[in-house]
Order: C-alpha cells, then structure tokens, then sequence
C-alpha cells in the first residue's frame, strides 16, 4: 500500500503557465522525491502598464511518502 502525500507549491515565469509548472516542479523535486503528479489549482498573472509580465501557477503536488 503506497502512503501520499500533498504539498502546495507556488510558481513564477515571464513566459507561460506552462513553464512556471515546469520550474515548480523541476525545483520542488531538488527536495522531494517520488513526485508522482502536480494538480494546477490555480493561475493568474501580473499586469503593467496593460501587459502581462509574469505568470503565476498554484499547484498541489502529490509524492509517495516511503
């Protein structure tokens, strides 16, 4: 029987969501091993002056706990 666990995670990039849940979890696993999914509970971006700079995902990542 496999024991989960889930830990939420805050991400940024310039570029897209995309990229931010990419870098969220390429550091999130430097820490946590056995990363088995990551659920995008929410997105937003920055504005100035009427452009967006800056993504912004709020993921709920799931990891076996060994």
């Amino acid at each position: 029987m496999a024991v989960m666990k889930v830990i939420e995670i805050l991400a940024n990039s310039e570029n897209s969501w995309e990229d931010a849940t990419k870098k969220a979890i390429k550091q999130a696993s430097k820490s946590v091993k056995g990363i088995k999914s990551a659920f995008v509970q929410s997105q937003s971006v920055v504005v100035n002056n009427d452009e967006v700079t800056e993504f912004r995902v709020n993921l709920k990542v799931t990891f076996e706990v060994k």
